[in-house]
């Protein structure tokens, strides 16, 4: 995990840079105070080294891909932003979140003007070894991603007004809620690295299975994990009466008796019934089939990189793979 967050941290600096410049020129101040502090207070950069990542193991430069790469953590900080107040949680990354501080209209202005600059970032790549059309089709890439996001935060949403959700819905949603995202990373960095038809795809569908697994392993983590750990009670998802996999494999293998109770648990939304929904969980074995669904995709996603020549980047892609499944939050 340590080797990884080393990774991270290599290309963190310039990936801050492009924010910085991106958002400097925000006005009035308090807009951009708004619009910079989650991007100040910190997060791994996960997604956007992912980007400048593919853009190298292709055979581009990092530099290639950074203008992209702050775009992706641009429009990550634009949906915290914004499901922050969907969901009113108070706190993000140890911090109150900007909604807290500047309420909610300012809020939503600030997410609104920090997912315009994502795609400012992009169309200010300037690189001679870049066309127009690498630019303007890693763009459409990332457009696509935020109409993902968008689809997969409505689709969660009405989860939560019904319990009939199958593992095909499921899947689907976590797709476009979470992995979209992942997945517009590796393949605009590929793109914009120069790599072919095959390697593009190959590192799209490698960012959508490890976006999956990211999902996955939150949902993993919240059963299984301590609260120490999560920085948040066990069991939140229950508490929340949230459809996970678990939830959803659950209740298609539970007797009548079972599934009644656990409908009744996801319903009535109380504490104290945390431990008696993973007692289910156990039951059926749905906690780890939702581990193993996650350690299919990971080595899947590892498969995929046998199509990129050796080197460092290749070799960093298949330790975040790795990484996915380790984080312990």
């Amino acid at each position: 995990m340590s080797d990884v967050l080393k990774i991270l941290k290599k290309y963190s600096e310039s990936i801050d840079d492009e924010i910085n410049e991106a958002l400097s020129t925000i006005s009035p101040a308090e807009l951009r105070e708004a619009s910079n502090h989650l991007t100040k207070a910190g997060g791994k950069k996960l997604r956007p080294s992912l980007a400048v990542l593919s853009s190298e193991a292709v055979g581009g430069k990092s530099e290639y891909a950074l203008k992209t790469a702050a775009a992706i953590e641009l429009i990550h900080t634009f949906s915290l932003i914004h499901d922050d107040i969907m969901d009113e949680d108070d706190m993000r990354r140890g911090k109150p979140s900007v909604h807290v501080l500047w309420g909610e209209p300012m809020a939503i202005l600030s997410g609104d003007i920090v997912f315009s600059k994502a795609f400012e970032t992009v169309i200010r790549t300037k690189i001679n070894d870049s066309s127009y059309e690498r630019v303007n089709e890693a763009l459409g890439v990332v457009v696509d991603s935020c109409i993902k996001i968008c689809e997969g935060q409505a689709c969660d949403m009405s989860f939560e007004e019904r319990l009939d959700v199958n593992e095909v819905e499921y899947m689907d949603m976590i797709y476009k809620k979470t992995a979209a995202l992942i997945a517009a990373a590796t393949k605009a960095g590929a793109i914009m690295g120069g790599g072919n038809s095959e390697q593009v795809k190959a590192l799209a569908e490698y960012g959508k299975l490890i976006g999956l697994a990211f999902q996955i392993q939150d949902d993993y983590l919240d059963v299984v994990s301590d609260e120490e750990s999560l920085g948040k009670p066990v069991g939140s998802d229950i508490i929340e009466g949230k459809m996970t996999l678990m939830v959803v494999k659950a209740l298609e293998r539970a007797s009548d008796v079972d599934k009644k109770t656990l409908l009744d648990i996801l319903k009535e939304k109380n504490p104290d019934r945390v431990q008696e929904a993973i007692d289910i969980f156990e039951k059926y074995g749905s906690i780890q089939y939702a581990h193993d669904v996650a350690l299919d995709n990971v080595r899947k996603a590892k498969e995929l990189l046998n199509i990129l020549d050796d080197s460092e980047a290749k070799d960093a892609l298949i330790l975040i793979a790795d990484f996915v499944l380790q984080r312990q939050h």
